[in-house]
């Protein structure tokens, strides 16, 4: 299982960016991310509590993230679980300058962290073929 998530995160790392699909009422809502780590075999991501995003997955915790390197997208969906302390979200903004500005005291914006159960991560290709599967 641990090998499964080194794997997904290896992917997420060597395109850079990725999409996170949620739902806003009845229609689908996507935006860029880069944020991901891997701790205790299992992938965190972080965004802001006080964005849309993070009330969505409040209200649908299904969501997707979408990546793509070269002809291969990776395609991780399942149900978000959200960090019930604050520990990791400090622990990654203390060692970022960048979101050092954008958590603050000042700001108020705290970083929400979550990971994702009951999840599959599929490595496609370009015609949609299935070459890996995971399921966490």
């Amino acid at each position: 299982m641990a090998e499964d998530a080194e794997r997904i995160d290896e992917f997420m790392t060597e395109a850079g960016v990725f999409f996170l699909a949620t739902v806003d009422g009845d229609k689908p809502k996507n935006r860029p991310l880069g944020l991901h780590i891997l701790k205790d075999g299992k992938i965190y991501f972080g965004v802001g509590d006080h964005k849309d995003v993070c009330k969505q997955m409040q209200e649908n915790p299904n969501v997707e993230i979408v990546a793509l390197v070269e002809t291969d997208f990776l395609r991780y969906y399942g149900k978000v679980v959200f960090e019930e302390t604050y520990d990791m979200a400090e622990a990654i903004i203390a060692g970022n300058e960048f979101l050092q500005g954008l958590y603050n005291d000042e700001t108020g914006f705290k970083m929400a962290i979550f990971h994702l159960e009951e999840a599959t991560a599929e490595i496609r290709d370009v015609t949609g073929k299935i070459n890996e599967s995971y399921n966490f």
